[in-house]
């Protein structure tokens, strides 16, 4: 054994041991309460002690320079983590868009004064950020944005509308992108933190198909914003906004259902379709889908896992890769769960379904939006061709 295979054990056993003694057994397997856009943590003594115990080491942003409160791990290190904590069904108690997008993208781009000041309480779990990006009329064409930031000296103000912003309603911070410059397109846009409580700063949450209410319209009405604000440079917002959105396509890449029906396709087409005299899925051709689907999901899976392995600096193109496959694998899950519970597959409410019935319904509309969000479909197509396969422009 190396020297670093040795180091990687010691540390493994090390995790091993710290998770025996900190994890409560009351909260394994219940990591989906925690994941949402914003999180609003469940109450109760477990959940906040183990919320603390992982802030306290550093594992609740385990790659996060320990200067700032994070546990200073190596990626294989935080590999090995997760691990364990798959084991034992546990969970890192912090999630949400601070963690898995603007922490990352603000420790490479931000001044000294603002990490110092943004990230460690990101890091103990007492800030929730939400994302300014989309407009109604810049969507995929994110660089068609509006929303304006007039230097008015020590200050910018701002106004403008923006839409589908995640957990707005309720975030204490917002990066968002804004217009300091309307003679050029890309090189016209800043990234800017405005604080929630600002005056001018409103926030309408919009009601989804599904029931939920995880996205808002902000609108923003002369709001002052201080300028050591502005992340990176006066008109630098757009390579920062690529930047962050590669952490968030990894995060969306690797992501998986966490409501309604979780138990394998094969299962679930074993009770509601029932066997033949073999004790295989009675329906042929669905039998034949469900193996197909299967495949593709352990590849996906395979492959994110593959990709973090390898990656050295963080998330790069093969981001897109990820989210596309991850769209197809959730949305095919979703619509195929549907044909198999037959009728029992469309309840929305009353006491003829089950709730996992119910869930997995509204889940399934809800993954209709997977291959919008962060960038579509289309979008990740186009970085896959020309960034990844070499493939230019032809006029």
């Amino acid at each position: 054994m190396n020297v670093q295979d040795s180091q990687l054990s010691a540390f493994r056993a090390e995790a091993r041991e710290w998770l025996d003694k900190n994890f409560p057994k009351s909260l394994a397997h219940r990591g989906d309460e925690y994941f949402d856009i914003a999180p609003r943590y469940p109450e109760g003594e477990d959940w906040a002690a183990w919320r603390k115990a992982m802030c306290s080491k550093g594992w609740g942003t385990p790659t996060w320079p320990t200067e700032y409160g994070g546990g200073g791990l190596t990626r294989q290190q935080t590999l090995i983590l997760r691990d364990e904590l798959e084991k034992i069904g546990g969970f890192i108690p912090l999630t949400g868009i601070a963690v898995s997008m603007f922490g990352p993208t603000l420790l490479e781009y931000g001044t000294a004064e603002q990490k110092q000041r943004h990230i460690p309480p990101i890091c103990r779990g007492e800030t929730i950020w939400c994302q300014g990006y989309s407009e109604p009329g810049a969507g995929s064409d994110l660089a068609s944005l509006k929303t304006r930031a007039e230097d008015i000296g020590d200050n910018f103000l701002v106004n403008g509308q923006k839409i589908w912003t995640s957990g707005s309603m309720h975030a204490h911070w917002c990066f968002c992108l804004v217009r300091t410059d309307t003679s050029h397109k890309h090189e016209g846009i800043s990234f800017l933190l405005i604080d929630m409580k600002s005056p001018g700063v409103e926030v309408r949450p919009i009601t989804l198909i599904s029931g939920k209410q995880s996205f808002a319209e902000v609108f923003f009405t002369d709001v002052k914003v201080p300028k050591e604000n502005l992340v990176g440079g006066l008109r630098e917002g757009w390579t920062i906004a690529k930047r962050l959105m590669q952490f968030e396509r990894e995060g969306i890449g690797a992501r998986r259902m966490t409501v309604g029906e979780l138990r394998p396709l094969d299962e679930v087409a074993r009770e509601y379709i029932g066997t033949d005299a073999e004790g295989r899925i009675a329906d042929l051709d669905l039998r034949a889908r469900i193996v197909r689907h299967q495949m593709w999901e352990r590849a996906h899976r395979l492959t994110v896992a593959r990709v973090a392995d390898e990656a050295k600096t963080g998330p790069s193109e093969a981001t897109s890769v990820l989210k596309n496959a991850a769209s197809h694998a959730l949305q095919t899950r979703g619509e195929m769960l549907t044909e198999i519970m037959g009728f029992q597959g469309i309840g929305w409410d009353g006491d003829d379904y089950t709730q996992t019935e119910k869930d997995s319904m509204k889940q399934m509309l809800q993954n209709k939006a997977h291959s919008i969000y962060g960038g579509t479909y289309e979008v990740q197509a186009n970085i896959i061709s020309k960034r990844i396969l070499g493939m230019l422009d032809h006029q």
